[in-house]
């Protein structure tokens, strides 16, 4: 491999003229230091967006060197306006869920060598003009993973019932995950090559946003958000929905928890019987003090709950250990 500086080596003709000596001069030759082009991807997973997919390919292509269109199965004509609208497809044979484009994205991006892939929704819910921003900290080096939030805007106008399910979710992933996020249900973000490497874990549907900052933050990757905008006035709006959804989600979310956190899981369903178990226990004792007759009921009720959250706090403490033990051996 040659050197960065390279010697050539010349003769010093004025010199030679003079004297008439053979004498040399050392030119140091510093060549021009072209700064690494990094490669940029954009992913839509989309089902039956024909509506909208060709207008935010044709913007997403301003920002990044190539858009790939995931198509997940769709019965209308989203792969074809997709193409015509400059974009790469990837056709599902049958619809697989998000989850599943979301790898197809991912795989196609390592195995293409992207610098960062950009996922955004093809329902035009997102701005691409926005990219550049949530671009920047990969860019920059500070982050690795980079959620656009709709909550750290005030500018949004989120539905209320929407407010409500995103809390509940985002609560439940931040609980599960090693990093707090206010959004993480956004589709819209930015992986660096390091984080699409790292992201392993077989997310079905739309729990696949929480399975990232999930797996990532455990790994050490760096997550940031920053404020973005979102409309819901879009014309293929209410293609799932939101209340399964949400359920959905949720369910897997506690899935996830139940194998990463057993002790959490099992904990809080535990201390909640304890709880019970305690205030039904001084409700019995209250009425043996007043009466000299302990209640049946209330002190079988008592006892129950004191012995289920019991055995739930044991059973979280083992499978915790068991689980730990397990990621030691992988």
């Amino acid at each position: 491999m040659s050197s960065p500086l390279a010697e050539i080596v010349r003769p010093d003709l004025e010199k030679n003229r003079i004297s008439g000596a053979r004498s040399f001069e050392t030119v140091i030759y510093r060549p021009a230091q072209t700064p690494r082009t990094r490669k940029s991807l954009a992913a839509i997973p989309c089902y039956n967006e024909a509506v909208t997919i060709g207008s935010v390919v044709l913007q997403t292509r301003k920002y990044v060197d190539e858009v790939l269109v995931i198509d997940d199965g769709s019965t209308d004509d989203t792969r074809v306006i997709a193409l015509e609208a400059g974009a790469k497809v990837i056709t599902h044979a049958v619809n697989s869920g998000k989850g599943s484009a979301v790898r197809t994205a991912l795989k196609y991006a390592q195995d293409g060598a992207f610098d960062f892939i950009v996922l955004l929704d093809g329902d035009g819910q997102h701005d691409p003009r926005e990219i550049p921003a949530l671009v920047e900290p990969v860019e920059e080096g500070t982050a690795d993973l980079v959620i656009g939030s709709r909550f750290l805007s005030s500018k949004n106008k989120i539905p209320k019932y929407r407010q409500l399910g995103q809390m509940v979710l985002t609560t439940m992933t931040n609980f599960n995950a090693r990093h707090t996020t206010t959004d993480s249900q956004s589709g819209f973000r930015v992986l660096s090559r390091s984080a699409i490497k790292r992201f392993t874990m077989e997310s079905k549907d739309y729990n696949v946003e929480s399975d990232m900052i999930t797996s990532l933050s455990a790994q050490g990757i760096v997550i940031k958000e920053v404020p973005i905008s979102v409309t819901y006035d879009v014309p293929n709006k209410h293609k799932k929905n939101p209340i399964t959804h949400g359920f959905g989600v949720l369910r897997s979310i506690v899935g996830t928890m139940e194998y990463s956190n057993p002790f959490l899981t099992f904990g809080i369903i535990g201390i909640a019987a304890l709880v019970g178990g305690i205030a039904f226990g001084v409700t019995a004792l209250s009425a043996y003090a007043a009466t000299a007759v302990l209640p049946f009921w209330t002190s079988l009720l008592g006892g129950t709950f004191t012995l289920l959250g019991v055995l739930f706090l044991m059973a979280g403490i083992t499978l915790r250990y068991v689980a730990m033990t397990v990621r030691r051996m992988v």
